[in-house]
């Protein structure tokens, strides 16, 4: 004997969720791609500590000069040798310190071209050779 179960109808009054896509504004639920990190972020204190190292590394060698030929000369050096210690720092080490020194070693070079210009300008003899 087979029972007969009634037509439940159509039912109006039900509210069905309307399936959409979420716009990433308010996500729902993590990310469907992993989210990479980096091993070392720049940060404004190794910024801050490399541009202090590298401010006391071209003072350093600076005071090693005797008079404007030198002091350019030494300052060319030394920012050499830090620019290369920046790039090692960028491929191996913290980035922001890499950033700081990079930052500084430019200014010394632009204050060390300064020195020269101005003594260019006021003797009318280059001074680097």
């Amino acid at each position: 004997m087979t029972i007969a179960r009634p037509d439940p109808g159509p039912d109006f009054g039900a509210v069905r969720p309307v399936p959409r896509t979420p716009s990433g504004l308010f996500p729902s639920g993590p990310p469907m791609r992993p989210t990479y990190r980096e091993p070392h972020p720049v940060t404004g204190g190794g910024v801050a500590s490399g541009g202090g190292a590298a401010a006391g590394w071209l003072l350093l060698f600076g005071l090693l000069g005797t008079d404007v030929t030198s002091y350019a000369w030494w300052t060319v050096f030394a920012g050499l040798l830090a620019w290369v210690t920046a790039l090692v720092l960028v491929r191996y080490g913290d980035r922001g310190v890499a950033t700081g020194v990079a930052i500084v070693t430019a200014g010394g070079w632009s204050i060390a071209a300064a020195v020269v210009a101005v003594r260019w300008a006021t003797s009318g003899d280059w001074p680097l050779w």
